[in-house]
């Protein structure tokens, strides 16, 4: 068989594969997730009472209202930094990530616990105090910021640790918001696999919606 065959069967081997594996395949994939998975395949979009996208619901986003419920402390302000005003350098590694500062790292403890100064302008309020004066008893997940630093779930009791101070600031009975975290809790992964988890975003909007915020 001569080189030229060979070489013409390879190369033709090639474009087969190729069509195959770079054109065909990917359009396939999308074509099945667009049918089967339109709203994983479209990036989970969560969308408001107008129909507005407001956000995903793999990523979280920063609540520090007293009339919300607050989310998970961020590293990276959940990638909210702007580009071109980032004075904390957010955006220096990427997007995600965590402190990586042990439990005994002094700015870890600073930031949690807080730091006194006679100077009431280099003084910093932790978020303990801050979770205590605001009647919510701090837990791992108010206080600690998750591996990706987008994590946009809260436990169930950190949830339910907030209600009287959501309740208080927007005048609802405390059982409206009892409720309202018992339906935007995500239960197990096929009933087995992690935890269960409150995801803030679509707990505040379901918020929104029982009452409207107003300032």
């Amino acid at each position: 068989m001569s080189f030229a065959r060979e070489a013409g069967r390879a190369v033709r081997s090639t474009l087969v594969l190729w069509v195959l594996t770079a054109i065909l395949y990917p359009l396939v994939m999308v074509a099945v997730g667009q049918l089967v998975f339109p709203f994983q395949a479209n990036g989970s979009l969560i969308t408001n009472a107008q129909g507005q996208p407001v956000g995903s619901a793999l990523i979280g986003q920063p609540f520090t209202s007293d009339r919300y419920f607050n989310s998970r402390p961020s590293t990276t302000s959940y990638s909210t930094a702007d580009p071109q005003a980032d004075a904390a350098g957010v955006l220096k590694t990427g997007v995600s990530g965590a402190s990586n500062l042990a439990p005994s790292n002094p700015a870890l403890l600073e930031r949690i616990q807080g730091k006194s100064d006679l100077d009431p302008e280099k003084a910093i309020e932790g978020d303990i105090p801050r979770l205590r004066k605001a009647s919510v008893e701090p837990s791992a997940d108010l206080i600690y910021s998750s591996g990706s630093s987008l994590d946009p779930h809260i436990t169930p009791a950190s949830a339910r640790a907030q209600i009287t101070r959501v309740a208080q600031a927007r005048r609802l009975q405390p059982d409206q918001l009892e409720a309202l975290i018992t339906q935007n809790t995500d239960g197990r992964f096929l009933g087995i696999f992690g935890e269960p988890g409150v995801n803030v975003l679509k707990l505040n909007l379901a918020l929104d919606v029982l009452k409207p915020f107003s300032p």
